[in-house]
């Protein structure tokens, strides 16, 4: 059987999270000379580039974009790799940044890692935040929350010009 979908954002409301999300980050880093957006790999990476990109237009903050990536279904499993030295965010300001939060488990593992060398301060960037966390971790800067059940999954395309949030059932 097809899953059901359900528009929950076009592209045009999508470009206005984001852009919102932007200027909120900025409000909140505003006396900080730079700033590390570190993106979850896939779509947290994806949403890290437009955030640094707005970031870059709209302050004078140096903007420094990095990626984390692990097993996602099983952290534990295998490496969690950033692609920058973990040295380099000593006493710097980090966003850690994903596209959902849902239970929260992927956040959590990448802070962990990111905890290991002692930063000025962490925030967490969703676009969209669900409210099925079970680790104690909620989104700072956050496009859009949305009450879901457990069987329905959220989906975000951010291909350019095609930009979308829907719910599958």
């Amino acid at each position: 059987m097809p899953k059901e979908r359900t528009l929950i954002l076009e592209s045009s409301r999508v470009n206005q999270k984001i852009t919102r999300m932007a200027h909120e980050i900025y409000e909140h880093h505003h006396k900080s000379k730079d700033l590390i957006l570190i993106g979850i790999s896939g779509r947290g990476f994806e949403l890290a580039g437009r955030l640094a990109e707005l970031l870059k237009e709209i302050s004078p903050l140096k903007i420094q974009k990095l990626e984390i990536s692990m097993n996602k279904e099983n952290p534990l499993k295998g490496d969690i790799l950033l692609s920058g030295e973990l040295s380099e965010l000593k006493g710097k300001e980090v966003v850690l940044v994903d596209d959902v939060l849902n239970s929260g488990k992927t956040l959590m593992f990448a802070a962990r890692h990111i905890l290991q060398v002692e930063i000025k301060k962490l925030s967490v960037a969703t676009l969209v935040e669900r409210s099925h966390r079970k680790f104690p971790l909620k989104s700072d800067f956050v496009g859009l929350t949305l009450s879901t059940n457990l069987k329905e999954h959220v989906s975000v395309d951010l291909t350019a010009k095609k930009e979308s949030i829907h719910l599958e059932a």
